[in-house]
C-alpha cells in the first residue's frame, strides 16, 4: 500500500475519508473471520472443518465466504501468515531497543511465550496443521519461518562469540524451540506462572545449559590430561 502524505480530516477529500473507513472496517471484519476460523479449525481440525462450518461460525453467508476466500486453505494460510508475521515483527521492534546479547535472547523467549499463551488456539492449529499448505501458500509461510529461525540463530551466534563459548548454534536453537513450542499443551494459568515469569525461568535454564557446555568440555580436558 503506498504511503500517503499526512492530511487532517478537514483537508481530506470526502471520497478518500470513506475509503479509509471502508478499509478499516474490512480489516476488522477480516480479523473477526480469521478468529472464528481459528476456533473451527481448533475444534474440528482442518480436515474435519468445512466451508459451511466456517460460514456459520463467522456469520457470513457461504456465498460471501467463497467470494473472499476460495477455499479453507486460503483461510488457514491467512491465519498462519498473520500469526508468524506478527511474532516476527514484534520481535524485531523489541530487539531494536536492546544491545546486550543475553538480554536479546531473553527477549526472544518472552516474545514467543507471550504470543503463544495469548493465542493458544491458533498455536494448536499451527502446530497440528503445519504441513497442510501447498504450493505458493506453503512456500510463503516457510519463508517467514526461516526468517524467524535465522533471527534466533544469529542471536545464539552473537551470544556464543561474546562469551567465548563452544556449542552447536543449530542444536541450541532447535532445543529452545522444543522448550517453547509445546507450552500450549500443558500450561494451566491457575497453577502455572505467567509469560514473563515463565520466560525468566526458561531463559535461566536454557542459558545456563548452553554456558555449561564450555565448562563441561574444559573439565573433560583436565581429567584426560596426565597428572
Amino acid at each position: 500500500m503506498p504511503v500517503l502524505a499526512p492530511a487532517t480530516s478537514r483537508s481530506m477529500p470526502r471520497r478518500r475519508r470513506s475509503i479509509a473507513v471502508a478499509e478499516t472496517k474490512f480489516d476488522r471484519r477480516l480479523a473477526s473471520i480469521l478468529s472464528h476460523a481459528t476456533d473451527v479449525f481448533y475444534e474440528k481440525g482442518y480436515e474435519g472443518a468445512s466451508m459451511r462450518d466456517l460460514s456459520r461460525a463467522s456469520g457470513m453467508s457461504l456465498a460471501g465466504l467463497y467470494y473472499y476466500f476460495d477455499s479453507k486453505e486460503k483461510l488457514l494460510y491467512l491465519i498462519q501468515k498473520h500469526t508468524f508475521r506478527t511474532i516476527v515483527d514484534r520481535l524485531r521492534a523489541r530487539l531494536a531497543e536492546v544491545a546486550d546479547a543475553e538480554e536479546r535472547i531473553r527477549i526472544f523467549i518472552l516474545n514467543h511465550l507471550e504470543y503463544f499463551l495469548a493465542n493458544q488456539k491458533a498455536m494448536k492449529v499451527l502446530s497440528h496443521e503445519d504441513d497442510v499448505l501447498k504450493n505458493g501458500f506453503g512456500s510463503e509461510i516457510a519463508g517467514i519461518k526461516r526468517e524467524y529461525y535465522r533471527i534466533c540463530l544469529e542471536l545464539l551466534d552473537t551470544f556464543k562469540r561474546s562469551k567465548g563459548l563452544e556449542f552447536s548454534s543449530r542444536l541450541a536453537v532447535l532445543s529452545l524451540f522444543g522448550m517453547m513450542n509445546w507450552i500450549y499443551t500443558w500450561h494451566n494459568p491457575r497453577v502455572d506462572a505467567d509469560a514473563e515469569e515463565l520466560a525468566r525461568q526458561m531463559g535461566d535454564i536454557f542459558l545456563q545449559g548452553i554456558q555449561a557446555a564450555k565448562a563441561g568440555k574444559a573439565a573433560k580436558k583436565r581429567s584426560a590430561s596426565p597428572s
